[in-house]
């Protein structure tokens, strides 16, 4: 098989990157490199078929989860910032076909001259959040880290930016980039008034940031098992981060920076012998936008 992650062989100890080739071993998911493969694997399938009988053995059967686990392997993870990228192509060729045809001399200037509405640049700022983030993830995946990218949601036209299965749960991750603008927390009332908290981004109020997430964490609720963590993430690129402190939570979103979300999908956790059927079911469940 092709290695969507890297990893090394269990007989040599080589290390092995991901997409290259390897055999992978289904009764203790671990892999080998081709050079370690041959007489060994030989002799495994012989002693399996004169065991068992041709056919996956009985160990493979009674292990829940395992036909879920080697699925994953060919899992399409998706491309971060795919569909923030096409809509802003979409709008820009929208707007060069409109003006050109009410300018058809002067068009090609006139978009020389001229910048692209804050609607149509938006997507493109949106892209590279979601792209450089994406990056990051890959390059932190591995088989306790699985993740996916830019996923639809069925009825629906928004998209979910990042999901990141790992061994304490699953983070539902929403890549924000805001340049130079600083993310706070600001709550009113509390004891006389009903306690109200609100997601300011550069003194303005963006709590309707908060309220998506929410949403996209109550689906992800519904497909896994409910003794699954699901946490909500609002990760700031190139934000007015102060020095010190600064990610704070909001409703039960986590709102930081990208190096403050890496350790927490990396740490070990209680559910790690789940996470390659809950990114599989999550990959059936909700295909690439």
């Amino acid at each position: 098989m092709r290695l969507r992650y890297a990893g090394t062989c269990r007989v040599c100890g080589a290390s092995l990157e991901a997409r290259s080739d390897a055999i992978y071993e289904r009764a203790t998911k671990t892999i080998r490199c081709l050079g370690c493969a041959a007489p060994e694997s030989a002799g495994d399938d012989r002693a399996a078929e004169a065991t068992h009988g041709p056919g996956p053995s009985p160990a493979e059967t009674a292990l829940p989860g395992r036909q879920d686990a080697e699925r994953s392997v060919a899992v399409d993870a998706g491309t971060a910032g795919a569909s923030a990228r096409r809509e802003h192509q979409r709008r820009r060729a929208k707007r060069e076909e409109r003006i050109r045809a009410r300018h058809p001399k002067l068009g090609g200037l006139i978009l020389a001259l001229s910048d692209d509405p804050q609607s149509t640049t938006a997507w493109h700022t949106g892209a590279l959040g979601e792209e450089r983030l994406g990056r990051r993830l890959d390059e932190l995946a591995s088989p306790t880290l699985r993740v996916l990218h830019d996923r639809r949601i069925p009825g629906s036209r928004a998209n979910i930016d990042h999901l990141a299965v790992t061994p304490t749960g699953v983070y539902v991750i929403d890549a924000k980039r805001y340049v130079d603008k600083r993310p706070s927390l600001r709550v009113e009332g509390g004891i006389l008034r009903p306690r109200v908290e609100r997601l300011l981004v550069g003194g303005r109020d963006q709590t309707k940031l908060v309220d998506g997430v929410l949403k996209q964490v109550d689906l992800i609720r519904s497909l896994v098992d409910d003794d699954l963590p699901v946490t909500g993430v609002l990760c700031f690129f190139e934000a007015d981060w102060p020095r010190v402190g600064g990610s704070f939570t909001i409703r039960g979103v986590d709102v930081l920076w990208p190096k403050r979300l890496y350790p927490r999908l990396t740490a070990g956790g209680p559910h790690e012998s789940r996470v390659a059927e809950v990114h599989a079911r999550l990959a059936e469940a909700l295909p690439p936008a």
